[in-house]
């Protein structure tokens, strides 16, 4: 494991601004204590980082912010969300989407060093990494996670929602169901709608993968599925694979929901205007950016130092794309 600044500063017993002086020439720094700074970078072989450096260097006014893919309405409305508090905070935001990337962990790191801190969309950053980060002191806030120790985590409720989706469809009298776009990782939020879903409707609910979470892979999933033992309802991870499942159907001469329902998650433009309109779980997207930059910010200016985990209300949405149902206001 790498040596730190912080450990530099703690076998020479000065702070670790005097160490990053002491190493730059950047101020004035007494002789004694910088030979003991030298003794201590010598004796646990350190080598000066540029994240550990800006950390004791103090602030940058620009936050991190890093994607998985930086692609689709979900992300646009968290990042808009983020976006206008950010600005009205003054600081810049600086984007990194992982996707196709390599040397991934440098990148992160690289960046962790020029900003004041950093937000995370759910495993774009690796959980050694993360311990990582917060062992250097890097200020977090990691959306749509289970809570971590040391970083802010932020999430939209995920598992009522979907039990309350799920008692919905068997009140229409569905009987077999299929989960399109299966969990890609344990404890996101897919993994938890997944498991609401299951809980209520136990073995009448299959779990079919998707390569991704989005209209395409949502399509070509759907097809296939509807090709070969067409469910009663699918329940899906989210609106854009909804909106493939809708356009697969349509492809295939299947009327919606006569011959198969279909729902979604997140509540997009679009959920609302697809045909039929779609039943979905509508999720506070641009709140969810926005509550992680004032995190963020409580964060970076001290205004609190301790780790906070936060869960934001989600809401079921009922439209046409379930079926008829006279007992529910449709919105």
């Amino acid at each position: 494991m790498d040596v730190t600044i912080y450990e530099v500063a703690q076998r020479a017993g000065v702070s670790i601004a005097t160490v990053s002086r002491a190493l730059r020439g950047t101020g004035p720094v007494a002789a004694k204590t910088r030979e003991k700074v030298l003794k201590a970078v010598e004796e646990l072989n350190f080598t000066p980082s540029r994240l550990g450096v800006s950390l004791a260097e103090g602030r940058h006014a620009a936050n991190g912010v890093v994607f998985p893919d930086l692609a689709g309405p979900y992300y646009t409305e968290v990042l808009l969300g983020y976006e206008e508090v950010a600005s009205e905070l003054g600081r810049s935001v600086v984007i990194l989407s992982t996707k196709g990337r390599t040397r991934v962990n440098d990148l992160i790191k690289d960046l962790a060093g020029r900003v004041d801190g950093l937000l995370v969309f759910g495993h774009a950053v690796p959980d050694p990494l993360i311990a990582e980060l917060v062992r250097l002191g890097v200020r977090l806030v990691v959306i749509s996670r289970d809570p971590l120790p040391g970083a802010d985590t932020l999430r939209s409720e995920n598992t009522a929602s979907a039990r309350a989706l799920a008692e919905h469809l068997a009140g229409h009298g569905y009987e077999r169901f299929a989960f399109l776009g299966a969990p890609l990782t344990s404890g996101d939020d897919v993994d938890e709608r997944w498991r609401g879903v299951r809980s209520v409707l136990g073995g009448a609910i299959e779990a079919v993968a998707t390569r991704e979470y989005t209209v395409e892979c949502g399509f070509d999933a759907a097809r296939a599925l509807l090709k070969d033992k067409r469910p009663e309802a699918i329940v899906c991870s989210d609106d854009e694979v909804a909106l493939g499942a809708l356009l697969a159907a349509e492809e295939l001469g299947l009327d919606v929901p006569g011959d198969v329902a279909v729902t979604g998650w997140d509540d997009i433009m679009a959920a609302r205007h697809a045909r039929p309109a779609l039943t979905t779980v509508r999720q506070p997207m641009r709140e969810l950016g926005a509550r992680a930059a004032r995190a963020l910010d409580e964060l970076i200016t001290g205004v609190r130092d301790t780790p906070s985990h936060l869960i934001l209300t989600t809401e079921l949405v009922v439209r046409a794309s379930c079926g008829p149902h006279p007992q529910e206001v449709r919105t």
